[in-house]
């Protein structure tokens, strides 16, 4: 019986993995802290709600130009 073959990466090809970062950290906690503002005050939410759309927006840059920086022979 045969075993049948996996796709495996050739040898000495260069595996992509992303940097490490805290911005999911960031959105986490600004999630957070408008949950948490919704029960104590507006202020809160605001704060929390920006620090998320900031966070948010720059890990989709942070990902959109890692994604463009892959090489050309990259199945993508």
């Amino acid at each position: 019986m045969s075993v049948p073959e996996k796709d495996v990466a050739p040898a000495g090809e260069e595996i992509h993995l992303p940097g490490g970062s805290l911005q999911p950290l960031g959105l986490a906690v600004g999630l957070t802290l408008a949950i948490v503002g919704v029960t104590t005050s507006m202020t809160l939410v605001f704060v929390g709600l920006a620090l998320s759309v900031a966070m948010l927006y720059g890990w989709i840059r942070d990902a959109r130009r890692e994604y463009r920086e892959l090489p050309a022979e990259h199945d993508h």
